[in-house]
């Protein structure tokens, strides 16, 4: 039982040391990472709701979990497939594209939420 329990523990320091090195190696989650700050600033400025908090942090949850599932996708296709083959090259470019649809998602639904106080704003 406490073997059991050890390894559980142990799986949350595996799981932040991936978090870690993600964010310190990947330049696209460390842009998602500043994205998520700034989008966390302008929600709190503009007092957004806590319907609109959630959208919010799910979408940017989602966002970098692709890119961590992105990240080690590349990484498993690199280690088996060291010379370019098409599905290698397929692998990489569909797991990339899911980071970009999310991506894209979490910039419509940031229109959706701050358009309407940014127009509000200027418009004075």
């Amino acid at each position: 039982m406490l073997q059991a329990l050890w390894k559980f523990i142990c799986g949350f320091g595996y799981a932040f040391r991936g978090i870690w090195l993600l964010i310190r190696s990947q330049r696209n989650a460390q842009v998602h990472c500043l994205a998520i700050v700034v989008v966390l600033f302008f929600g709190w400025l503009l007092d957004i709701n806590a319907n609109e908090w959630l959208a919010v942090s799910l979408i940017s949850v989602v966002v970098l979990a692709l890119e961590a599932v992105n990240t080690a996708i590349e990484s498993v296709v690199d280690l088996v497939s060291p010379e370019y083959h098409p599905l290698a090259g397929r692998a990489k470019d569909v797991a990339a594209g899911a980071v970009l649809i999310a991506a894209i998602g979490a910039l419509i639904i940031a229109a959706i939420i701050v358009w309407p106080r940014l127009a509000h704003l200027i418009a004075g």
